[in-house]
């Protein structure tokens, strides 16, 4: 049986949220968004089922300036959406 596929912005993605996320470890950066509404990016390092995340090059942007916050562990339940920056 094959996955389903989805086409987004002209490239075919599978429908599971690990694949996808799998595809952007150490490779492009990721926006994350926290409760709170807080924004991190960073480069995705690792997850688990639990959505914990390591980023590194984290950054956080807020009231015009850029926080460098080097290398950062999310924890799950703080994560409301993880989307890789395409372009």
């Amino acid at each position: 049986m094959s996955t389903p596929r989805v086409l987004v912005q002209g490239i075919f993605m599978t429908k599971r949220p690990m694949e996808i996320l799998d595809q952007a470890l150490n490779r492009q950066p990721v926006i994350v968004s926290l409760k709170g509404k807080r924004e991190i990016r960073g480069i995705l390092q690792g997850y688990d089922v639990h959505m914990n995340l390591v980023l590194d090059k984290a950054e956080e942007e807020a009231g015009g300036e850029v926080r460098k916050l080097g290398t950062l562990i999310v924890r799950g339940d703080n994560v409301i959406y993880i989307s890789p920056i395409v372009g």
